[in-house]
């Protein structure tokens, strides 16, 4: 992909989104229920889109907030729902639109005490510490919670995430259920649908206000080390990158007696303090070298710093050595310490994986003797493993993972980039190392891995032959020179789907993916032989794949 002229620079002004206009289209378009692409459709990370082109109004707010409703009475979910926003334009409104459901509907809501910003891991560490000692079969009393959040996503859009009591995204048994009946919701007249004037909800006796900082905050010591990080008297820097975490840091500093300066306070839903992302649009990718140059100038004045999206369930690791840390490299690493430093971890807990992160993780799960759980993409599938810690660990390349208590219990079951950046000054204080010096001694033992996710052009017929690949399509016996040893079409750990293909040798990988928004496929490659084995690894994925396209 052709990188953007103006990446890695401040945005523009004639780039900024126009937030009356957008909040004012989230009132006024009304959404087609008959067109797909304004229907209700959960992702991996809930329903996304814009008001500007009908896929996020409050029509559809308030049809996935009753079907919401529904889904909780036919299941007999009678405790708090948790409801948290991040700083995304369009969160505001539609956390005010859910808001005017769920009072009329009757529901226990805590928002954040003077209505601030929640982040999306705080939401799952509220959720399993309510129902923490609750019967799960009877669920008499259990909580669940709601997140307002696009995620990462560019300012224009707005996203609705649901996590059911166990704390973590919905499955598509839950979502398919409540996105099919919010589109049946979205077929009739809004003013058939229960609903109250928000000053009315924000005064009601189910709407509880609740300080959700303090609750999480004053829990941090018992899945990172926070003494060992102020002992250690590092000096920390963050940029919540104008995010929902923008208000939990100097808590965390006053809390633990930790210096922690944060690079940039400004909250603002058009985000024109940030950088470029390389495709040119404005996007709060703590993952993405060009969104995070702010950051990454300043690493020299401290010993470690880190980014957190708007919605805080991802890490972006900036080193003083190398810089902004791959996400592949970080995840193997904090695998290689955390494996190594709780000793009260249940002893065969896995490392959960998805099918598309380096396969460095898989040579430090055989090094440690540790039980490797591989699995498709989307944290949903962590989430068993982590509540019922058979899970020590579980992690994703795009830069989204979570980790146990230092007890070996359950501390949430959601991405939380929060204690993904403590991790990492833990593990500068504890070893005196910065990340990225530890991975550059995992390559020394491990070998040097290169990685690199690609798109290639896919028609709609061609996306639907990748999704549906079965084995017996891939005729290929040998990848970049070496025998293939794996076709993969469902993921080892726990042999779902992946709605595509993975084929493996024994220095070398790709997996191959259709896109669920535009017309391409993903490939992600990567190879411990170097650059050149790695572009014969995706010269290769290109030929297997599009033969399969040729015979259909």
């Amino acid at each position: 992909m052709t990188v953007h002229e103006m990446a890695g620079k401040k945005a523009p002004p004639e780039k900024l989104v126009n937030i009356p206009r957008l909040v004012a289209a989230y009132y006024y378009r009304q959404p087609d229920p008959e067109n797909p692409a304004e229907q209700v459709a959960f992702g991996t990370s809930g329903h996304r889109g814009t008001s500007f082109e009908g896929s996020f109004n409050e029509n559809h707010v308030i049809a996935i907030s009753t079907a919401i409703c529904e889904y909780r009475a036919n299941n007999h979910i009678d405790g708090p729902l948790f409801l948290g926003m991040d700083t995304h334009g369009l969160s505001e409104p539609a956390m005010a639109t859910a808001l005017e459901v769920f009072a009329a509907a009757g529901v226990n809501v805590y928002i954040q005490k003077g209505r601030g910003y929640t982040p999306t891991p705080v939401i799952s560490h509220a959720i399993l510490t309510w129902n923490h000692g609750r019967t799960q079969g009877a669920r008499k009393g259990l909580a669940d919670g709601v997140v307002i959040t696009p995620s990462h996503n560019p300012p224009e859009d707005g996203g609705f995430k649901y996590n059911p009591p166990h704390g973590g995204p919905a499955g598509s048994d839950v979502t398919d259920l409540i996105a099919k009946r919010a589109n049946e919701i979205l077929l009739n007249p809004m003013d058939t649908v229960r609903r109250i004037p928000f000053e009315r909800a924000l005064k009601a006796g189910t709407t509880h206000e609740y300080d959700y900082i303090e609750a999480y905050v004053n829990d941090l010591d018992n899945v990172v080390d926070m003494a060992a990080i102020a002992s250690a008297g590092l000096k920390l820097g963050v940029d919540p990158m104008g995010g929902s975490a923008v208000g939990f840091w100097e808590p965390i500093a006053r809390k633990y007696g930790i210096s922690i300066e944060m690079v940039n306070k400004t909250v603002d839903p058009a985000f024109g303090f940030m950088s470029v992302d390389k495709d040119g649009k404005i996007r709060m990718d703590c993952s993405s070298s060009y969104a995070m140059q702010g950051l990454i100038s300043l690493k020299d004045r401290f010993d470690i710093a880190f980014g957190n999206d708007p919605d805080a369930d991802r890490h972006g690791i900036v080193t003083r050595s190398a810089g902004l840390l791959n996400p592949n490299h970080y995840l193997s690493v904090a695998i290689w310490y955390l494996f190594q430093n709780r000793p009260d971890w249940p002893k065969n807990a896995a490392i959960g994986k998805t099918l598309v992160s380096t396969a460095m993780i898989d040579r430090i799960a055989g090094h440690l003797n540790q039980p490797l759980h591989e699995v498709p993409v989307g944290f949903k599938w962590f989430v068993d493993g982590l509540l019922e810690s058979t899970f020590g660990f579980g992690g994703e390349e795009s830069a989204g993972a979570s980790f146990l208590r230092r007890n070996g219990s359950a501390w949430s079951t959601d991405k939380d980039g929060i204690i993904m950046n403590l991790l990492s000054a833990e593990i500068v204080a504890k070893t005196g190392k910065d990340p990225a010096e530890i991975y550059s001694e995992l390559e020394n033992r491990f070998g040097r891995c290169v990685y690199e996710r690609m798109d290639a052009p896919a028609t709609r017929d061609q996306k639907n032959i990748l999704k549906n690949f079965s084995p017996e399509h891939i005729r290929a016996d040998s990848l970049a020179g070496e025998p293939v040893i794996a076709k993969l079409t469902k993921a080892p750990g726990n042999q779902a789907s992946i709605g595509g293909i993975k084929i493996v040798s024994e220095n070398g990988w790709f997996a191959a993916r259709p896109s669920g928004t535009e017309e391409i496929y993903k490939i992600y490659a990567e190879s411990f032989k170097g650059e050149d084995h790695l572009k014969l690894i995706q010269e290769d994925a290109q030929n297997i794949v599009n033969t399969a396209f040729g015979e259909g």
